[in-house]
């Protein structure tokens, strides 16, 4: 039985919901590897949501020059930072991929072509996370790249095209962080990266991006340029921003939305994420 075949049981044995849209704060890559509150609460969203028939990941660290999907049939896990423990290095996610979800998503989108690509793999934006997750890498993974040449709406609307997938079994998984200043990182006095501890402007902006999440104003959030010096600061480039317009692209009417791991680190950014879907639910 293959992929499709799966996907197709797995939906009716649900009554054919909508698998829920996360956006992850992803943050640092050791959360990978350390039991901190942010991995846990990781590992306890994966038990908690419907097994999925695959996963389709946006990561802020997969920027191209016009869409490509992950097509190969085993992902190279990829350590795309530098400066870490050598325990880091040594992690792998060997999750298998999927032609099927690779061919399922170039084909949803009708306004933008998607290439396949057989040479990336799984960056740390994606593999950090679903470890704590699904640690038995048991469920296939394909990325889809973030087009650097896309304005936000585009981005938005590409993301839309996306919906099918969530009644085929798929969990969308977008990851990035809210707030994401690398350059202005400070640490509270006696405190670790993982403190909570957020500068003014990095609170003030991702106040005011929660306000509006919750507000619906979607449109504002394509246009976050525009909202003042604070958010300015807090999304120096967009690639870490971008993912959450996937997500909030993704939301249906009555989809219920939640938070977990609302807390900023290291002074510039915030480890803030979402659950989307059709039952309450999240940490």
């Amino acid at each position: 039985m293959n992929l499709k075949d799966l996907s197709s049981l797995g939906r009716d044995a649900r009554g054919g919901a909508r698998m829920p849209v996360l956006f992850v704060g992803h943050g640092n890559p050791m959360n990978a590897i350390e039991d901190n509150v942010f991995s846990r609460t990781w590992r306890d969203v994966g038990r908690a949501l419907p097994q999925p028939a695959a996963i389709l990941c946006i990561s802020a660290h997969w920027e191209t020059w016009g869409s490509e999907v992950t097509a190969m049939e085993t992902p190279r896990t990829i350590h795309d930072f530098g400066g870490f423990p050598r325990e880091l290095y040594q992690a792998q996610y060997p999750a298998p991929g999927s032609r099927w979800l690779a061919g399922e998503t170039a084909s949803a989108v009708s306004h933008s072509r998607i290439g396949l690509d057989f040479d990336w793999g799984l960056d740390h934006g994606c593999w950090s996370v679903l470890c704590r997750m699904f640690p038995e890498a048991n469920v296939p993974v394909v990325q889809l790249s973030l087009d650097s040449t896309k304005a936000p709406r585009d981005h938005y609307a590409l993301a839309q095209e996306l919906a099918p997938l969530r009644s085929k079994d798929v969990l969308i998984l977008a990851s990035g962080n809210i707030v994401h200043n690398l350059r202005a990182m400070a640490l509270p006095p006696g405190g670790d990266f993982n403190t909570p501890f957020a500068l003014d402007w990095a609170r003030e902006a991702n106040e005011l991006f929660k306000r509006l999440i919750d507000g619906h104003d979607h449109d504002a959030l394509m246009r976050y340029q525009s909202l003042g010096s604070a958010v300015q600061l807090a999304v120096p480039t967009p690639e870490h921003y971008l993912p959450l317009l996937y997500a909030l692209a993704l939301r249906e009417e009555d989809d219920v939305m939640s938070y977990f791991n609302d807390a900023p680190v290291a002074g510039s950014l915030t480890m803030t994420s979402l659950k989307i879907g059709p039952e309450q639910g999240g940490t």
